[in-house]
């Protein structure tokens, strides 16, 4: 067998659809944002004041041009789709953009966010520790009452990033609230890079960005959970975490990239090996 292939199937898993061509445009402005189901596009035509169809798909109303007046328009729409059955209210606004560095062109509620194919932003954190017989990893073991993913391994620190927020003030926020970590050591997480996916499941299309942070954590630092995500965390050897990723199906399902990512650019996968170089690619779906 591949010796990559046991992590090319998280891959895989995650980015599970072909091709949206058989979904319908959605668009604020000139701007595609994201991809709409036949169900939910029809169920738009019962606003015809805030939704235009056109033979590029289905746009935003033109006349609203202001973010606030966007976003009005979207919360009544989403209020009403929830209460047909469409979508799930989480109570959480995000911010709607067409491009990851693009401007926010409006916000959404976190839940409808699948639904009309719309990108959602979060941020994961490698919490590792350098120890003499190598280096460990932080892993969180998410509460068994979580609707995602119960009972399975994450990240030290990982969150959707609410509007109005940047991905570091995010981190800071999430640190805190899931595993006590201080804002001063949370501050020294090293950016490195992005990975993303796109994801076909009952709620429609998921078009993740995961922003992806390496934070070298004390020896004597214990993260200990604050709300109620997670259950403990616990300190690994990375071998242990890359063989949990390898051989189970333990490990969170988009969590499993952000750790190959972090195998691949730590040489716990050689960047050199064959195949290494289309598995990098993979990891990079969301434009």
């Amino acid at each position: 067998m591949d010796a990559l292939a046991p992590y090319e199937r998280h891959i895989a898993a995650c980015n599970n659809i072909a091709s949206p061509s058989h979904l319908i445009r959605f668009r604020i402005g000139e701007e595609q944002v994201g991809w709409l189901g036949a169900e939910l596009a029809r169920a738009l035509a019962f606003y015809p004041r805030e939704f235009h169809f056109d033979d590029r798909g289905v746009a935003l109303a033109g006349r609203l041009r202001a973010p606030g007046a966007r976003s009005e328009a979207l919360a009544t729409a989403v209020k009403g789709l929830a209460g047909r059955g469409h979508l799930t209210i989480r109570g959480e606004a995000f911010d709607v953009r067409a491009a990851p560095d693009g401007p926010a062109l409006a916000t959404m509620d976190r839940g409808a966010l699948p639904a009309f194919g719309v990108m959602s932003q979060g941020v994961h954190v490698n919490g590792f520790v350098r120890r003499p017989d190598g280096l460990h990893l932080w892993v969180g073991w998410r509460s068994r009452t979580k609707p995602v993913a119960p009972g399975q391994m994450d990240n030290v620190v990982a969150g959707g990033i609410p509007a109005g927020l940047s991905p570091s003030e995010c981190l800071v926020k999430e640190a805190a609230e899931e595993a006590s970590i201080p804002p001063e050591m949370a501050g020294r997480a090293v950016f490195a890079g992005r990975v993303s996916y796109i994801m076909a499941t009952a709620e429609g299309l998921r078009r993740d960005v995961l922003h992806c942070y390496d934070l070298e954590m004390p020896e004597g630092f214990v993260p200990t959970p604050h709300d109620d995500e997670v259950e403990r965390f616990e300190l690994l050897p990375v071998e242990a975490v890359a063989r949990a990723v390898r051989e189970t199906d333990r490990v969170k399902f988009n969590v499993n990239l952000v750790l190959i990512d972090f195998f691949l650019r730590h040489g716990l996968i050689d960047p050199a090996a064959p195949g290494a170089e289309a598995l990098r690619a993979g990891l990079d779906q969301v434009g």
